[in-house]
Protein backbone atom coordinates (compact mmCIF):
# COMPACT_ATOMS: atom_id res chain seq x y z
CA UNK A 1 0.00 0.00 0.00
CA UNK A 2 1.53 3.42 -1.02
CA UNK A 3 1.61 5.82 2.06
CA UNK A 4 1.21 8.43 -0.18
CA UNK A 5 -2.23 7.33 -1.04
CA UNK A 6 -3.16 6.90 2.34
CA UNK A 7 -6.53 8.62 3.42
CA UNK A 8 -6.99 8.87 7.73
CA UNK A 9 -10.48 9.03 8.94
CA UNK A 10 -11.19 8.71 12.62
CA UNK A 11 -8.83 5.50 13.52
CA UNK A 12 -9.35 4.13 10.22
CA UNK A 13 -6.30 4.81 7.32
CA UNK A 14 -7.41 3.56 3.74
CA UNK A 15 -7.21 3.68 -0.20
CA UNK A 16 -10.18 4.58 -2.36
CA UNK A 17 -8.54 4.22 -5.71
CA UNK A 18 -11.44 4.18 -8.24
CA UNK A 19 -14.30 3.17 -5.48
CA UNK A 20 -16.90 6.05 -4.29
CA UNK A 21 -15.83 8.00 -1.36
CA UNK A 22 -16.91 11.71 -0.69
CA UNK A 23 -14.48 13.07 1.92
CA UNK A 24 -17.64 15.96 3.01
CA UNK A 25 -20.03 13.36 3.73
CA UNK A 26 -17.67 12.18 7.24
CA UNK A 27 -19.99 13.93 9.45
CA UNK A 28 -22.44 10.99 8.53
CA UNK A 29 -19.94 8.64 9.13
CA UNK A 30 -18.78 10.24 12.91
CA UNK A 31 -22.77 10.29 13.68
CA UNK A 32 -23.05 6.36 12.73
CA UNK A 33 -19.79 5.46 14.81
CA UNK A 34 -20.89 7.42 18.31
CA UNK A 35 -24.51 5.87 17.49
CA UNK A 36 -22.86 2.27 17.04
CA UNK A 37 -20.71 2.81 19.96
CA UNK A 38 -23.27 3.72 22.51
CA UNK A 39 -25.52 0.24 21.28
CA UNK A 40 -22.36 -1.47 21.93
CA UNK A 41 -22.09 -0.21 25.41
CA UNK A 42 -25.70 -0.55 26.60
CA UNK A 43 -26.52 -4.13 24.58
CA UNK A 44 -22.58 -5.19 25.15
CA UNK A 45 -22.19 -6.65 21.58
CA UNK A 46 -22.69 -4.77 18.22
CA UNK A 47 -22.97 -6.94 14.94
CA UNK A 48 -22.54 -5.11 11.27
CA UNK A 49 -24.21 -5.35 8.37
CA UNK A 50 -22.63 -2.71 5.72
CA UNK A 51 -24.17 -3.73 2.48
CA UNK A 52 -23.07 -0.78 0.36
CA UNK A 53 -19.65 -0.51 1.64
CA UNK A 54 -17.89 1.44 -1.15
CA UNK A 55 -14.21 1.34 -0.03
CA UNK A 56 -15.26 0.14 2.90
CA UNK A 57 -14.52 3.19 5.44
CA UNK A 58 -17.54 2.99 7.25
CA UNK A 59 -16.87 -1.34 8.04
CA UNK A 60 -13.30 -0.74 9.01
CA UNK A 61 -14.45 2.80 11.65
CA UNK A 62 -17.21 0.63 13.21
CA UNK A 63 -14.84 -2.16 13.84
CA UNK A 64 -11.88 0.28 14.93
CA UNK A 65 -14.29 2.71 17.05
CA UNK A 66 -17.56 1.79 17.74
CA UNK A 67 -16.27 -2.21 19.36
CA UNK A 68 -18.00 -3.99 16.76
CA UNK A 69 -17.40 -7.69 17.23
CA UNK A 70 -17.96 -8.34 13.54
CA UNK A 71 -18.97 -6.63 10.31
CA UNK A 72 -20.80 -8.20 7.07
CA UNK A 73 -19.04 -5.59 4.29
CA UNK A 74 -20.92 -5.97 1.00
CA UNK A 75 -20.87 -3.98 -2.06
CA UNK A 76 -22.73 -5.04 -5.14
CA UNK A 77 -19.77 -4.35 -7.74
CA UNK A 78 -17.15 -7.00 -7.43
CA UNK A 79 -14.20 -3.93 -9.06
CA UNK A 80 -14.16 -2.94 -5.74
CA UNK A 81 -12.66 -6.19 -4.37
CA UNK A 82 -8.70 -5.65 -4.49
CA UNK A 83 -9.17 -2.13 -2.41
CA UNK A 84 -12.37 -3.32 -0.29
CA UNK A 85 -9.90 -6.69 0.91
CA UNK A 86 -6.63 -4.44 1.02
CA UNK A 87 -8.96 -1.67 3.83
CA UNK A 88 -10.06 -4.63 5.74
CA UNK A 89 -7.32 -7.00 5.48
CA UNK A 90 -6.72 -6.46 9.65
CA UNK A 91 -10.24 -7.01 10.43
CA UNK A 92 -9.92 -10.00 8.17
CA UNK A 93 -7.08 -11.48 9.79
CA UNK A 94 -8.96 -11.82 12.82
CA UNK A 95 -11.92 -13.52 11.74
CA UNK A 96 -14.19 -10.29 12.50
CA UNK A 97 -15.15 -9.48 9.15
CA UNK A 98 -16.74 -10.76 5.83
CA UNK A 99 -16.53 -9.53 2.76
CA UNK A 100 -19.22 -10.38 -0.60
CA UNK A 101 -20.16 -9.13 -3.56
CA UNK A 102 -23.89 -9.05 -4.19
CA UNK A 103 -27.24 -6.79 -4.94
CA UNK A 104 -28.35 -5.85 -1.25
CA UNK A 105 -31.75 -7.54 -1.31
CA UNK A 106 -30.16 -10.72 -1.87
CA UNK A 107 -28.28 -10.25 1.57
CA UNK A 108 -31.30 -9.12 3.40
CA UNK A 109 -32.85 -12.46 2.15
CA UNK A 110 -30.45 -14.15 3.00
CA UNK A 111 -30.17 -13.30 6.62
CA UNK A 112 -33.87 -13.85 6.89
CA UNK A 113 -34.08 -17.34 5.62
CA UNK A 114 -30.86 -18.46 8.12
CA UNK A 115 -32.13 -16.21 10.87
CA UNK A 116 -28.94 -13.98 11.22
CA UNK A 117 -30.23 -10.70 11.96
CA UNK A 118 -27.80 -7.76 12.53
CA UNK A 119 -27.76 -5.25 15.53
CA UNK A 120 -27.13 -2.03 13.17
CA UNK A 121 -27.77 -2.63 9.14
CA UNK A 122 -26.43 0.28 7.28
CA UNK A 123 -27.65 1.43 3.72
CA UNK A 124 -25.71 3.55 2.23
CA UNK A 125 -27.91 4.13 -1.04
CA UNK A 126 -27.20 6.15 -3.77
CA UNK A 127 -30.32 8.28 -4.83
CA UNK A 128 -33.47 7.08 -3.37
CA UNK A 129 -33.12 4.17 -0.64
CA UNK A 130 -36.86 2.52 -1.53
CA UNK A 131 -35.63 -0.85 -2.96
CA UNK A 132 -34.53 -1.48 0.85
CA UNK A 133 -37.55 0.19 2.67
CA UNK A 134 -38.88 -3.23 3.49
CA UNK A 135 -36.15 -6.00 2.79
CA UNK A 136 -33.72 -4.19 5.25
CA UNK A 137 -36.35 -5.07 8.14
CA UNK A 138 -35.62 -8.35 7.20
CA UNK A 139 -31.90 -8.84 8.26
CA UNK A 140 -32.78 -6.48 11.59
CA UNK A 141 -32.38 -7.46 15.24
CA UNK A 142 -35.60 -6.30 17.02
CA UNK A 143 -33.97 -3.29 18.87
CA UNK A 144 -31.28 -2.65 16.55
CA UNK A 145 -30.63 -0.05 14.65
CA UNK A 146 -30.77 0.61 11.01
CA UNK A 147 -28.89 3.74 9.05
CA UNK A 148 -30.43 4.90 6.11
CA UNK A 149 -29.01 7.23 3.28
CA UNK A 150 -31.08 9.16 0.55
CA UNK A 151 -29.59 11.65 -1.66
CA UNK A 152 -32.46 12.27 -3.85
CA UNK A 153 -33.15 16.07 -2.23
CA UNK A 154 -35.51 16.59 -5.33
CA UNK A 155 -38.18 14.17 -4.84
CA UNK A 156 -38.84 14.16 -1.09
CA UNK A 157 -38.63 18.33 -1.34
CA UNK A 158 -42.05 18.29 -3.24
CA UNK A 159 -40.17 19.50 -6.71
CA UNK A 160 -41.08 15.53 -7.82
CA UNK A 161 -44.77 14.94 -6.01
CA UNK A 162 -45.17 12.27 -8.09
CA UNK A 163 -42.06 10.46 -7.81
CA UNK A 164 -42.37 10.77 -4.30
CA UNK A 165 -45.45 8.84 -4.57
CA UNK A 166 -43.78 6.21 -6.17
CA UNK A 167 -40.78 6.42 -3.89
CA UNK A 168 -42.38 6.93 -0.46
CA UNK A 169 -46.27 6.57 -0.81
CA UNK A 170 -46.39 9.70 0.14
CA UNK A 171 -47.23 12.79 -1.71
CA UNK A 172 -44.48 15.32 -1.25
CA UNK A 173 -45.03 19.35 -2.15
CA UNK A 174 -43.04 21.80 -2.30
CA UNK A 175 -42.73 24.57 0.74
CA UNK A 176 -39.53 26.31 2.89
CA UNK A 177 -38.99 23.42 5.47
CA UNK A 178 -39.18 21.01 2.48
CA UNK A 179 -35.60 19.60 3.89
CA UNK A 180 -37.06 18.87 7.41
CA UNK A 181 -40.13 17.05 4.72
CA UNK A 182 -37.70 15.08 3.34
CA UNK A 183 -36.68 13.41 6.63
CA UNK A 184 -40.17 12.84 7.68
CA UNK A 185 -40.91 10.42 4.57
CA UNK A 186 -38.18 8.81 5.22
CA UNK A 187 -38.84 8.10 8.35
CA UNK A 188 -42.89 7.35 7.44
CA UNK A 189 -41.99 5.19 4.95
CA UNK A 190 -39.72 3.05 6.85
CA UNK A 191 -42.46 3.17 9.65
CA UNK A 192 -44.80 1.97 7.40
CA UNK A 193 -43.53 -0.58 5.98
CA UNK A 194 -42.34 -1.80 9.62
CA UNK A 195 -46.59 -1.24 10.80
CA UNK A 196 -47.23 -4.47 7.69
CA UNK A 197 -44.58 -6.98 9.47
CA UNK A 198 -46.39 -5.83 13.10
CA UNK A 199 -43.63 -3.58 14.22
CA UNK A 200 -42.80 -0.20 14.66
CA UNK A 201 -39.77 2.37 14.41
CA UNK A 202 -37.89 5.31 16.04
CA UNK A 203 -35.55 7.85 15.37
CA UNK A 204 -32.65 8.01 17.19
CA UNK A 205 -31.14 10.67 14.92
CA UNK A 206 -31.79 12.79 11.68
CA UNK A 207 -29.45 14.79 9.52
CA UNK A 208 -29.85 16.57 6.50
CA UNK A 209 -25.66 18.13 5.71
CA UNK A 210 -27.05 20.15 2.82
CA UNK A 211 -26.56 17.18 0.17
CA UNK A 212 -27.69 14.09 2.38
CA UNK A 213 -30.31 12.67 4.41
CA UNK A 214 -29.85 10.58 6.44
CA UNK A 215 -31.79 8.72 9.13
CA UNK A 216 -30.49 6.38 12.17
CA UNK A 217 -33.91 4.14 13.24
CA UNK A 218 -34.27 1.59 16.13
CA UNK A 219 -36.69 -1.30 15.14
CA UNK A 220 -39.35 -2.12 17.89
CA UNK A 221 -41.18 -5.38 18.34
CA UNK A 222 -44.37 -3.47 18.54
CA UNK A 223 -46.45 -1.64 16.16
CA UNK A 224 -46.35 2.60 16.87
CA UNK A 225 -47.52 3.73 13.52
CA UNK A 226 -50.80 5.83 14.81
CA UNK A 227 -53.29 8.59 13.79
CA UNK A 228 -50.69 11.02 15.57
CA UNK A 229 -47.47 10.14 15.04
CA UNK A 230 -48.04 9.93 11.28
CA UNK A 231 -50.24 12.51 9.20
CA UNK A 232 -49.95 15.26 7.03
CA UNK A 233 -48.60 18.71 7.05
CA UNK A 234 -50.63 21.64 5.83
CA UNK A 235 -48.82 24.95 4.41
CA UNK A 236 -50.90 28.05 3.51
CA UNK A 237 -49.16 30.19 0.96
CA UNK A 238 -51.22 32.98 1.06
CA UNK A 239 -49.48 33.93 4.95
CA UNK A 240 -47.20 31.11 5.15
CA UNK A 241 -48.19 29.61 8.12
CA UNK A 242 -48.38 25.71 8.76
CA UNK A 243 -50.58 23.04 10.59
CA UNK A 244 -50.45 19.31 11.14
CA UNK A 245 -53.25 17.17 9.67
CA UNK A 246 -54.58 14.15 11.12
CA UNK A 247 -56.49 11.26 8.64
CA UNK A 248 -59.95 12.23 10.55
CA UNK A 249 -59.77 16.29 9.78
CA UNK A 250 -58.81 15.95 6.18
CA UNK A 251 -60.64 17.70 3.84
CA UNK A 252 -62.23 19.84 7.18
CA UNK A 253 -59.64 22.43 7.66
CA UNK A 254 -58.45 25.43 6.56
CA UNK A 255 -56.36 28.39 6.99
CA UNK A 256 -58.68 31.68 8.36
CA UNK A 257 -57.74 34.91 7.38
CA UNK A 258 -59.24 36.67 9.95
CA UNK A 259 -58.53 40.35 8.40
CA UNK A 260 -60.34 39.15 4.65
CA UNK A 261 -62.94 36.92 6.80
CA UNK A 262 -61.95 33.99 4.46
CA UNK A 263 -60.52 30.48 4.55
CA UNK A 264 -57.85 29.63 2.12
CA UNK A 265 -56.89 25.81 1.29
CA UNK A 266 -53.61 24.40 2.85
CA UNK A 267 -51.68 22.51 0.35
CA UNK A 268 -51.10 19.20 1.95
CA UNK A 269 -47.96 17.11 2.16
CA UNK A 270 -47.98 13.28 3.78
CA UNK A 271 -48.73 11.22 5.09
CA UNK A 272 -45.70 11.41 6.68
CA UNK A 273 -44.21 11.24 10.57
CA UNK A 274 -45.11 14.00 12.77
CA UNK A 275 -43.43 12.77 15.80
CA UNK A 276 -39.99 14.14 16.90
CA UNK A 277 -36.82 13.76 14.14
CA UNK A 278 -34.71 12.26 17.03
CA UNK A 279 -34.68 10.47 20.71
CA UNK A 280 -33.37 12.90 23.47
CA UNK A 281 -31.45 10.30 25.73
CA UNK A 282 -29.38 8.33 22.61
CA UNK A 283 -27.90 11.72 21.61
CA UNK A 284 -27.07 12.75 25.05
CA UNK A 285 -25.19 9.78 25.17
CA UNK A 286 -23.47 10.19 21.50
CA UNK A 287 -22.55 14.00 23.08
CA UNK A 288 -21.01 12.29 26.00
CA UNK A 289 -19.28 10.05 23.97
CA UNK A 290 -18.11 12.86 21.75
CA UNK A 291 -17.20 15.11 24.35
CA UNK A 292 -14.28 12.38 25.49
CA UNK A 293 -12.65 12.00 22.28
CA UNK A 294 -12.56 15.65 22.02
CA UNK A 295 -14.53 15.86 18.27
CA UNK A 296 -15.69 19.54 19.34
CA UNK A 297 -17.81 20.13 16.09
CA UNK A 298 -19.89 17.01 16.75
CA UNK A 299 -20.46 18.45 20.12
CA UNK A 300 -21.72 21.40 18.77
CA UNK A 301 -23.80 19.10 16.07
CA UNK A 302 -25.72 17.18 18.72
CA UNK A 303 -26.42 19.85 20.96
CA UNK A 304 -28.15 22.01 18.54
CA UNK A 305 -30.05 18.45 17.37
CA UNK A 306 -30.82 17.96 21.32
CA UNK A 307 -32.13 21.59 21.39
CA UNK A 308 -34.56 21.35 17.87
CA UNK A 309 -36.04 18.32 18.60
CA UNK A 310 -39.16 19.06 20.98
CA UNK A 311 -40.90 21.08 18.30
CA UNK A 312 -43.98 21.38 15.25
CA UNK A 313 -42.19 19.09 12.84
CA UNK A 314 -41.30 22.20 10.42
CA UNK A 315 -39.24 25.73 10.58
CA UNK A 316 -39.67 29.30 9.70
CA UNK A 317 -36.92 30.22 7.37
CA UNK A 318 -35.82 33.82 7.83
CA UNK A 319 -35.96 34.70 4.64
CA UNK A 320 -39.93 34.04 5.04
CA UNK A 321 -39.77 36.32 8.26
CA UNK A 322 -38.46 38.88 6.51
CA UNK A 323 -40.26 38.99 3.28
CA UNK A 324 -43.45 38.19 4.45
CA UNK A 325 -42.59 40.99 7.21
CA UNK A 326 -41.51 43.54 5.01
CA UNK A 327 -38.58 43.78 6.61
CA UNK A 328 -34.43 43.30 7.10
CA UNK A 329 -33.63 39.93 7.83
CA UNK A 330 -33.35 39.62 11.90
CA UNK A 331 -30.61 37.47 13.01
CA UNK A 332 -31.56 34.51 14.29
CA UNK A 333 -30.03 34.77 17.72
CA UNK A 334 -31.17 37.89 18.31
CA UNK A 335 -35.03 35.88 17.06
CA UNK A 336 -34.72 33.34 19.45
CA UNK A 337 -34.04 35.06 22.01
CA UNK A 338 -36.37 37.78 21.45
CA UNK A 339 -39.50 34.63 21.35
CA UNK A 340 -38.45 33.37 24.72
CA UNK A 341 -38.42 36.71 26.09
CA UNK A 342 -42.16 36.87 24.98
CA UNK A 343 -42.73 33.23 26.47
CA UNK A 344 -42.26 30.61 23.69
CA UNK A 345 -39.97 28.50 22.78
CA UNK A 346 -37.36 29.01 20.23
CA UNK A 347 -34.20 27.09 18.95
CA UNK A 348 -32.18 27.21 15.98
CA UNK A 349 -32.67 23.85 13.25
CA UNK A 350 -28.97 22.09 12.03
CA UNK A 351 -31.60 21.28 9.11
CA UNK A 352 -31.17 25.34 7.84
CA UNK A 353 -28.85 27.75 9.29
CA UNK A 354 -30.87 30.73 8.69
CA UNK A 355 -34.42 29.14 10.39
CA UNK A 356 -35.86 28.90 13.94
CA UNK A 357 -37.90 26.02 15.39
CA UNK A 358 -40.37 27.29 17.36
CA UNK A 359 -43.87 27.11 19.30
CA UNK A 360 -45.27 30.74 18.02
CA UNK A 361 -46.82 31.31 14.71
CA UNK A 362 -45.60 32.77 11.87
CA UNK A 363 -47.37 36.10 12.42
CA UNK A 364 -46.31 36.17 16.18
CA UNK A 365 -42.46 35.80 14.72
CA UNK A 366 -42.76 38.85 12.59
CA UNK A 367 -44.31 40.52 15.13
CA UNK A 368 -41.25 40.01 17.05
CA UNK A 369 -38.69 40.57 14.53
CA UNK A 370 -40.30 43.98 14.10
CA UNK A 371 -39.28 45.29 17.46
CA UNK A 372 -36.74 47.75 17.68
Amino acid sequence: MNNESLITEGKAEFIVGNTFYRSQSKVTRDLGVLAAAIYQQNQGQLRVLDVMAGCGVRSLRYSLESGADYVWVNDSNPENQLIIETNLKNILRENQAKITYKNANEIFFDCYNRKDYYDLVDVDAFGSPNPYLSTLLWATKIGGLIYLTCTDGRTATGHLPEKSLQVYGSYGRSHPAAQEQALRLLIGSVLQQAATMGLGIKPIFSLFTGQTYRVMMMLLPKINLTLESYGFLGYCHQCGEYTTIFYGKLGKVSCYHAAEDKHYPYTISGAMWLGNLHNKIYLEQMKSLAESLEWIERVELLSMMVHELDFPPYFYTLGEIGRRGRLDLPKRSQLIERLQTKGYRAAPTHINPQAIKTNADLKMCIEIAKIK
